[in-house]
């Protein structure tokens, strides 16, 4: 296997969830912009998407765990390497996190958490208003963290690809 392209599962699982991620934190900017009923459906929407990035997130560290990653430039400097490596580290414990504290979050209000109109997930917590006004604001600030860190990946892809002109973003496009 060549180590200058992640593998095809790592590519895909990539761009899939970049997609589910940009989705949810526009749903989420939706939800609480407004209480209206109108907007039960972004609720409707964001509780079983955020269920299937905390799968697919899981699915995604057993393939990057399996299978070999192309390495960062060599001539790159070392502190650009562990900005790039801490990052990486923060995005994967984000997407772990954020969806574990929201379905934690919906539990302490005492509502189900549904992922169909038949599939509901157990309760992680009781309910308890003081859990869940914690989690509420955890969730949030670990919302605009995993923004500012998607911004931030983006613009290391873009400082790869317009300015050093090197492989990196070419090894997750193909």
């Amino acid at each position: 296997m060549s180590t200058q392209h992640f593998s095809k599962p790592a590519r895909v699982l990539h761009w899939l969830m970049a997609a589910m991620i940009f989705a949810m934190l526009f749903i989420g900017v939706g939800m609480v912009a407004s209480v209206s009923e109108r907007h039960q459906w972004l609720i409707n929407l964001h509780k079983p998407l955020g269920i299937a990035i905390l799968l697919l997130v899981i699915v995604r560290l057993v393939v990057r765990f399996t299978h070999v990653t192309p390495p960062l430039p060599a001539d790159l400097p070392s502190v650009q390497k562990l900005a790039a490596k801490l990052s990486h580290v923060l995005l994967y414990v984000l997407m772990l996190a954020l969806p574990l504290v929201g379905w934690a979050m919906i539990s302490a209000a005492g509502d189900p958490v549904m992922l169909s109109s038949s599939v509901r997930l157990p309760a992680l917590l009781s309910a308890d208003a003081p859990t869940f006004a914690l989690l509420r604001k955890t969730h949030t600030y670990l919302a605009y963290l995993l923004f500012a860190t998607v911004l931030l990946h983006l613009a290391g892809a873009l400082f790869h690809a317009w300015i050093r002109r090197d492989e990196v973003l070419k090894s997750m496009l193909r």
